[in-house]
């Protein structure tokens, strides 16, 4: 597989452009959102192990030398430096294919591995890479999930203030290692659902609310929502227009530091009143001439 056309980039791609294009590419193919789709479901686990290489600069590198061998890349670069340090009274000397190269060889692709000699080199197994979606409300509170991954029950733990993009790594949870070797690690990016009417700046919360012109003008008390309930702000009396006011420690929590939270700004957006009667427009207008006496 070519993982630069998987992913619908260019090989000068910036590690943001792969991100991007990768981020993009498992939201379309995703199994929640082609249910029963097996085509979907390939190509999902194409657009995983395409990112699991392209995204880590050193795998990139061996991919980019290697292609599909990319995962042997050290080891034919070890095999390869000791065949040309050999004296050439040794055994292999004339032959790249003789003696520990050719163990080598063998150990790859079925000789020495079975009998895990001289020549028997151990590599990690891949990593797998898995979605999970959680509610910005999800993420409140510290809490824990129970995930079946390749028919095993696993409990991790979501962090308070998780973000989304960010990833949690399982080791030992990946794929099986290549003779003997350690399995690989899961790795699991977390997508971060904003269903509130809160804008999200990192850890900061901004909400505009409506304010009442009377109440602007002459000072009172008004009840917001907040992320965790309800507070009552006192509005000082000529309260302009676009005015914000911050409560602190109202925002989402600071992620791995345990009690520190953001702040919500709350912006004032002062209504005019509609339908009014002619007794209010009566002392609307004497309003206006005291103003303009």
């Amino acid at each position: 597989m070519d993982y630069y056309k998987i992913l619908g980039i260019e090989k000068n791609a910036t590690e943001a452009d792969i991100k991007k294009a990768y981020r993009k590419m498992a939201r379309k193919y995703h199994p929640d959102l082609n249910p029963n789709d097996k085509a979907a479901e390939q190509k999902f686990k194409e657009v995983n192990e395409a990112n699991e290489v392209l995204s880590n600069p050193e795998n990139r590198k061996k991919y980019d030398a290697y292609g599909d061998n990319w995962k042997q890349g050290d080891a034919y670069a070890n095999a390869g430096q000791q065949r040309y340090q050999r004296p050439p009274n040794q055994s292999g000397a004339g032959n790249p294919f003789e003696g520990d190269y050719s163990d080598f060889f063998e150990s790859m692709f079925g000789g020495g591995g079975a009998r895990g000699g001289r020549g028997s080199v151990k590599f990690k197994g891949a990593d797998l890479y898995a979605e999970l979606s959680l509610d910005i409300k999800d993420v409140y509170h510290t809490h824990k999930r129970e995930l079946n991954v390749n028919g095993k029950n696993i409990r991790i733990t979501i962090p308070a203030g998780i973000k989304d993009g960010q990833t949690i790594r399982i080791p030992g949870y990946g794929g099986d290692g290549l003779n003997g070797g350690p399995k690989g690690d899961l790795q699991i990016e977390i997508f971060v659902q904003n269903t509130t009417k809160f804008k999200i700046d990192n850890n900061d919360l901004h909400q505009t609310v409506d304010l009442d012109l009377y109440t602007a003008i002459l000072g009172g008390e008004l009840i917001v929502d907040t992320f965790d309930g309800k507070a009552k702000l006192k509005v000082a009396a000529e309260t302009q227009n676009g005015t914000k006011v911050k409560l602190k420690g109202k925002g989402l929590p600071v992620y791995k530091k345990e009690g520190e939270f953001g702040d919500l700004y709350i912006t004032y957006n002062i209504t005019v009143p509609k339908n009014l009667t002619e007794k209010e427009k009566e002392l609307f207008t004497e309003l206006s001439k005291l103003r303009n006496a």
